[in-house]
């Protein structure tokens, strides 16, 4: 399937002008640095684009912000995780005061997760 170009250039767009929580996470997962597994930011599962995925577990992580708690929000969240699901993608999601904050407790539990995927991915 041919990607949307306009939804490539967007996600480009979205690399460069990632959020101070997008930046920190990129850093602790970029080039393997994180459990020896290749993650890749804002990446396009169209009509989406998920902050990070590792194909090797399936797993998206979604870092959220203030506009997530709102109603339209949480809403619009449901419906993109459910679709992403569908997919058999595992998707997590961490505030964003939580990746600046409390690292290494995000980095606690993505390690826990991502050590279930391993164990049940072939």
């Amino acid at each position: 399937m041919k990607l949307d170009s306009q939804l490539l250039e967007f996600a480009k767009i979205m690399r460069t002008n990632a959020t101070d929580a997008e930046h920190l996470m990129w850093q602790l997962l970029r080039a393997k640095r994180f459990m020896n597994l290749k993650f890749r930011r804002q990446h396009v599962i169209a009509p989406y684009i998920v902050d990070f995925y590792c194909h090797e577990i399936g797993l998206v992580i979604e870092l959220d912000g203030s506009q997530h708690g709102t109603d339209d929000g949480k809403e619009y969240d449901a419906e993109r995780t459910k679709f992403l699901e569908a997919l058999d993608f595992s998707v997590v999601r961490y505030w964003n005061y939580d990746v600046l904050s409390r690292a290494e407790v995000v980095l606690e539990d993505l390690w826990w997760r991502c050590s279930e995927l391993k164990q049940t991915s072939p």
